[in-house]
């Protein structure tokens, strides 16, 4: 592989070749002088004067990626991130190649025999670049570090091909170059590999090998619900029930949100896994989505452990918090065009606990509003962070404060990431809790 001085020895090797290609033809013969053969931008050449210098030059003006080389080595990181390969920066070079004349005819002249020239070199063979990148004696300002750009010993030999713009690309590269057009013909080099200095990470060598055969019978899950009523919400405590297929096995473990539940199972079947929720649920565990796996363990190793095996499709629920209201506090009564309005803070406990980063909104819905007028709605976001204070991660209450509500009574929701909590319904059939008088 090459390293980082990789570009800039292909463009000193090509503009070596054409140099001493130019003297091989006798070119500077035809043309009455030497011909210059420079590697700079188009506008840095002086075409100001009366005639223009006798001279090629070779501009890199872009560089991509090489689509057959660029997933070569991947993955080229570990699931921490750590270098474990390396893949090399895969590059195709594209070059313009310019010919200028004091007299007519003498750029087709320069420019013919360069393109003769590069089409009977179509590769630059190692040897060549070798000698190219340590001339003798060296040129005058020529960097002396090109030779250690190990470009002549990459895997890749360095291959020069013409690519073909038609007139709207010339037309818009010139534009951009900001200078006038002479007659040009375009080259694609490829492929530049240049290899990643940083340190890799490899794991030894396997020292033993353990071969082992298993049926698979992977479990799939159907469906999860409330063990009460299908329709009926999920919360923090409720017994879940989990319906699939060949969900059983001589070692199987339920994930819920990527907990370890599995010592929580009251009843396992095939087609069938009920799950009673632990009281208090476990850290880590908040309202909202929660997904649910079935996997089944296989002991493997030399001493055997456990290693996930066959791994269910990934299901979900929606788990709802399930709340405890206070009365309000710091309440501070105001009147605004003649209507009377309460703000205040009220403290919502939470089963089970909230996340710091989880978003939480508190609904007020009027209890029992009169017949002639909607009923009064309002909703709070709680403050970022929902009060939790580091190194705590979740809280068991959050204090939300309100503003400018009407008094009276109020029914009190709460939105945990999307999961609302629940009302309970009186025996008339109508939302009577929780509720806070405001």
């Amino acid at each position: 592989m090459s390293n980082a001085l990789a570009i800039a020895s292909v463009t000193a090797v090509l503009k070596e070749v054409l140099s001493n290609g130019m003297k091989a033809m006798k070119v500077g013969d035809i043309v009455g002088g030497d011909v210059t053969v420079s590697s700079v931008p188009p506008d840095r050449i002086d075409v100001t004067g009366a005639e223009d210098p006798t001279q090629l030059n070779l501009f890199l003006h872009q560089t991509t990626f090489n689509q057959g080389w660029r997933n070569v080595g991947l993955p080229a990181r570990n699931a921490n991130g750590d270098r474990v390969d390396d893949n090399p920066l895969a590059l195709n070079l594209h070059y313009l190649l310019t010919a200028y004349g004091a007299k007519d005819f003498y750029p087709e002249i320069v420019l013919g025999h360069a393109m003769q020239l590069l089409h009977e070199t179509p590769v630059l063979t190692r040897d060549s670049i070798r000698k190219a990148l340590n001339p003798a004696p060296a040129p005058p300002d020529w960097p002396t570090a090109l030779v250690t750009s190990e470009l002549a010993d990459q895997v890749e030999q360095i291959k020069i091909t013409p690519e073909v713009f038609n007139t709207e690309e010339i037309s818009k590269l010139w534009s951009a170059i900001n200078t006038h057009y002479r007659p040009t013909a375009a080259y694609l080099v490829t492929v530049v590999l240049i290899e990643s200095t940083r340190p890799t990470k490899n794991a030894l060598p396997v020292a033993a090998r353990n071969v082992y055969v298993v049926p698979f019978d992977q479990p799939s899950i159907d469906s999860v619900a409330n063990s009460v009523d299908e329709a009926a919400a999920i919360d923090a405590l409720s017994t879940i029930v989990i319906k699939g297929s060949q969900l059983r096995d001589d070692n199987t473990q339920v994930l819920i949100g990527g907990i370890d539940m599995t010592t929580n199972v009251t009843d396992l079947r095939d087609t069938q896994i009920t799950i009673v929720f632990p009281a208090p649920l476990p850290a880590g565990m908040h309202a909202g989505i929660q997904t649910v796996q079935v996997v089944h363990i296989v002991k493997m190793g030399t001493p055997e452990v456990d290693h996930a095996g066959i791994e269910s499709n990934i299901d979900a629920f929606v788990l709802r918090p399930i709340i405890t209201t206070n009365a309000p506090t710091d309440v501070v009564a105001s009147v605004v065009d003649g209507v009377n309005l309460n703000s205040g803070n009220i403290k919502i406990d939470f089963n089970p606990n909230v996340g710091k980063t989880q978003r939480v909104v508190l609904l007020l819905n009027e209890l029992n509003p009169p017949a002639n007028r909607a009923a009064r709605a309002y909703s709070f976001k709680a403050t970022p962070g929902n009060g939790v204070v580091d190194p705590n991660t979740e809280t068991a209450s959050v204090t939300i404060a309100f503003a400018n509500v009407i008094p009276g009574d109020y029914l009190v929701r709460v939105r945990v990431d999307g999961a609302e909590s629940t009302l309970d319904i009186d025996g008339a059939g109508k939302y009577a809790t929780p509720k806070v008088t405001i």
